[in-house]
């Protein structure tokens, strides 16, 4: 009997400790993306009185714990094709001197230290203040539909965007500019006080198409060509 206790003791102690059980070579965990940085300085839509301007966001997070650096860039176009200032570093802080009178566009990315990026933040948008300057450029417009690249069926589409203004009192008017051809050239509306219009497509096309923001001061901006097909 008591034999039989010091095995049944034994064998439990071999069991709890796991005995032959580890394995010599676990699977290391995946590495994550950090977060996507969340903007906050300055403010989308903001006129900024002085072109030095402060950058600031709030830092991500990484499931690995690895360290992160943020590459901030600003360009003078929604969609980055002229990127005026680029910085990476490890803090949630930037600045730069930029021209007055002029509107600017930035995002942040977030980068660990395995080179695995976050997709970048949202963008916003400012103004830096001018000498003298009475009236400010409206923003670019942004797109809401359709999709870029999308694909559609022919028949009647909803071309559709946003666009803002620092002066914010100014009333903003669109032209639309829509076809086959790349850049658009056929004016398809005119003087257009809301931010959508619906035209007809044909199948087994590629259509381009642009937005002409115009304020009641005579400014305008011209903003960038977008694209969808046809099935």
């Amino acid at each position: 009997m008591k034999n039989f206790i010091y095995l049944s003791i034994i064998s439990a102690l071999f069991i709890s400790c796991g005995g032959g059980s580890d394995d010599p070579n676990p699977t290391p965990a995946e590495n994550v993306a950090p977060s996507v940085p969340v903007l906050t300085s300055p403010v989308d839509n903001k006129l900024c009185l002085e072109n030095t301007v402060s950058f600031s966001w709030n830092r991500s997070t990484d499931e690995n714990k690895d360290a992160i650096t943020y590459q901030i860039q600003v360009a003078k176009d929604n969609a980055f094709t002229q990127i005026v200032k680029t910085f990476d570093g490890a803090e949630n802080l930037a600045s730069f001197v930029l021209d007055k009178n002029t509107a600017f566009y930035w995002r942040i990315k977030a980068t660990d230290s395995k080179g695995l990026a976050s997709a970048y933040s949202s963008v916003f948008k400012f103004y830096t203040a001018g000498d003298a300057v009475v009236n400010h450029l409206p923003f670019a417009p942004e797109l809401v539909a359709p999709f870029l690249n999308s694909a559609l069926n022919a028949g009647t589409v909803s071309l559709k965007w946003n666009a803002s203004d620092v002066d914010t009192a100014d009333a903003l008017t669109y032209d639309v500019y829509f076809g086959t051809a790349n850049p658009p050239t056929a004016k398809i509306a005119e003087n257009k006080s809301e931010k959508t219009f619906d035209t007809t497509i044909e199948s087994g096309k590629q259509y381009f198409w642009k937005v002409v923001v115009k304020d009641n001061k005579g400014g305008e901006t011209v903003g960038q060509v977008w694209k969808f097909k046809t099935n």
